[in-house]
């Protein structure tokens, strides 16, 4: 069974149907342009082909009428990269501002979408709240009264310290609204790793509520943010939501129920007309590799490419109802916003665990609300799949017209048991990676493209990426494996770091030089058929007697393994090797842990990787640590076991798991 699982990730095992190539986005795109496929397509919205002078110029060029996005004032080039790659100018001479796209057009007394759903959301206590897009016009106006009320200029910073409720629609587009620029910060963050960013982007008004649901407790908010206000000042100006009717402390001087701030303001305001660069949001970074980086985004980048990708990839359609799993407080929580509502259409957003009350709890909110396109990360996909296939059975997914993951590698057998038991085995899974840095993603599959398991597909379209080297030449023709970079800019990469160039120049554009190349930090490949895979991060590799290897290389060969339902492989000093790989498994129901499955996996690990990275130890547990995104913080695992501060954790969605690493069996 494990060959067999392996050998698939070689295999074209989803193949479109052809009455959805006809109808796809895209294919009427590439009709409209005369573009005969989707390697043309990729080819001519990427590089120099004849046709025009620069396929990136053309196509982003194209794509502010073909979607439908609208300019106050016109852009006087598509960009200006006098200065470089680094620092391209896009749509310069050019004014907008998202919130007019997403909410103003939508919302407007003569619209057609004024009393369709703008956001459909359920609690994880069972309620349930629908937001049309005239009650969200009104109310974003409200919010855009309040800021300048207190004083909030174009080009001011403002903190999102929120529960997932529908109340975070409209403070980021009331940010946008203002010129204001918007901070979401996770809600599952502490206060040092809260304060940090208060801190850092000086926000003067800062959103929160008095806490949310999750696995049937209340998780409270307010006494978090009062500390973190503490501990970083600048904030004048506290709104706080009332999701729990909760007694929460209180400072008459700064706090202000949401009711009283923002309901009783007008709701009639004059979106702002804005450069096409004017900053609309401030990003950080995970911190689980870190300090925490700001990345800056504008209104022309921020709305034109999860534009892009929900319509191309994601095939939006007008009856549409679009859930990623996410917070508001990850790039993916304002990407599903913004894509979604520049078209109109419905996202559906969920408070709580995916597993509270029960493991099923996904499948019923897809089978309740008819959800269109579903999200999740593979971590969240291999925990459930390990509660049994019966929870998926009973509930109709008959909806879903496409999957959608990202934020790190697949095994083979979790994205069959997503792509069969999930989708039907007729469902793409469009498998995307990008980053905060770029707001959307150097790759991402097309939904009109056949698919191996595990494959990201091809370059997102006007993505001009390769794969590298150490001296930064091309390897994909060779189908070696490289580093992912990218060899020109498109117009979400971010304009530069909150704390200055230097620092942006040094973490994404040294590495490669002559010519000038993002570097991403990605292992990438590009098979011998032209799908590209991912291997996990560059700078996690495992230097194991002068050999490397990545983190999720090691993981992955674990997990081909039929007993092994999840991995997480550190690096640990070693006095022969350097370093030595050390393994961490969670195994799948009912399987016992046994010495003899231990060396099962060492050598199936050895077998598959060389016998230098064969796990020095092979240890058990229940659950790793982990973002609220799904994903592993290794040096959490590495730092319990060497006994080596652990540093900033305030990322981290299940803190009890640091006990269970202590503790491995």
């Amino acid at each position: 069974m494990t060959e067999d699982i392996e050998a698939l990730r070689e295999e074209v095992v989803h193949e479109p149907d052809e009455a959805f190539v006809e109808a796809a986005n895209v294919t009427a795109f590439m009709e409209a342009y005369d573009i005969a496929d989707g390697d043309e397509l990729i080819e001519r919205t990427t590089r120099d082909t004849g046709v025009e002078a620069s396929g990136l110029e053309w196509f982003w060029g194209e794509l502010p009428d073909y979607l439908g996005i609208e300019f106050y004032e016109p852009f006087d080039a598509v960009r200006d990269d006098t200065d470089g790659p680094q620092f391209t100018e896009w749509y310069p001479g050019g004014e907008l501002n998202v919130a007019h796209n997403t909410v103003d057009r939508h919302g407007a007394l003569d619209s057609e979408t004024r009393n369709k759903l703008a956001c459909l959301w359920e609690g994880e206590d069972g309620e349930i709240r629908e937001l049309t897009y005239h009650e969200l016009r009104r109310r974003t106006n409200q919010v855009a009264n309040y800021l300048e009320s207190v004083g909030v200029e174009t080009g001011d910073t403002v903190g999102l310290y929120m529960p997932m409720v529908p109340e975070v629609l409209p403070i980021m587009y009331g940010c946008f609204k203002a010129g204001a620029i918007a901070v979401p910060i996770f809600s599952g963050f502490g206060v040092d790793a809260t304060a940090t960013r208060i801190e850092d982007s000086e926000c003067s008004v800062l959103f929160t509520g008095d806490g949310f649901y999750r696995r049937g407790s209340e998780v409270t908010l307010k006494s978090a943010a009062d500390e973190a206000i503490a501990e970083a000042g600048h904030v004048e100006h506290t709104v706080v939501f009332d999701r729990l009717g909760a007694d929460v402390p209180w400072n008459d001087d700064r706090d202000e129920w949401w009711a009283d701030a923002v309901e009783t303001r007008s709701d009639e305001y004059e979106t702002k007309s804005l450069p096409s660069d004017q900053e609309c949001m401030l990003l950080y970074s995970s911190g689980t590799t870190g300090k925490p980086k700001g990345i800056v985004h504008t209104h022309a980048g921020a709305q034109i490419q999860p534009a892009k990708e929900l319509y191309f990839s994601f095939d939006l359609k007008p009856a549409d109802r679009f859930f990623w799993v996410s917070d508001i407080g990850w790039m993916m929580g304002p990407w599903t916003l913004i894509g979604t509502h520049t078209f109109g259409n419905t996202m559906v957003m969920y408070e709580g665990a995916p597993d509270h009350p029960e493991p099923d709890r996904f499948w019923e909110l897809i089978d309740r609300h008819g959800v269109t396109q579903f999200g999740i990360s593979p971590t969240a996909i291999r925990a459930l799949r390990k509660h049994g296939d019966e929870w998926v059975e009973g509930h109709d997914l008959s909806s879903l017209r496409l999957l959608g993951s990202t934020g790190e590698p697949w095994d083979p057998e979790s994205w069959l048991w997503f792509y069969d038991n999930v989708g039907g085995g007729d469902t793409p899974i469009i498998n995307i990676s990008g980053g905060t840095e770029i707001f959307g993603c150097f790759l991402a599959p097309l939904p009109t493209q056949s698919l191996k398991p595990c494959s990201l597909g091809r370059p997102g379209l006007g993505m001009d990426i390769d794969v590298v080297d150490e001296t930064g030449a091309s390897v994909t023709e060779s189908h070696d494996r490289g580093y992912l970079v990218a060899r020109d800019s498109n117009p979400a990469m971010t304009k530069s770091l909150w704390g200055g160039d230097e620092r942006y120049r040094h973490e994404y554009w040294s590495a490669f030089q002559d010519p000038p190349m993002w570097n991403h930090g990605d292992w990438a490949q590009e098979d011998a058929d032209g799908f590209w895979f991912l291997h996990g991060r560059a700078d996690d590799a495992l230097n194991v007697a002068g050999r490397k290897v990545g983190p999720a290389e090691i993981e992955g060969a674990a997990m081909e393994h039929d007993d092994i339902n999840q991995a997480a492989a550190v690096g640990v000093p070693d006095d022969t090797t350097g370093t030595a790989v050390v393994l961490y498994l969670v195994v799948e129901e009912g399987v016992e842990e046994t010495d003899g499955l231990r060396e099962e996996v060492r050598e199936l690990v050895g077998k598959e990787q060389g016998k230098p990275f064969r796990p020095r130890e092979v240890l058990f547990v229940d659950e790793f640590p982990k973002t609220q995104s799904g994903k592993i913080i290794r040096r959490a695992v590495e730092a319990t076991y060497t006994g080596e501060d652990l540093g900033d954790m305030s990322s981290i969605e299940n803190p009890a798991s640091l006990e269970e690493i202590e503790r491995a069996r």
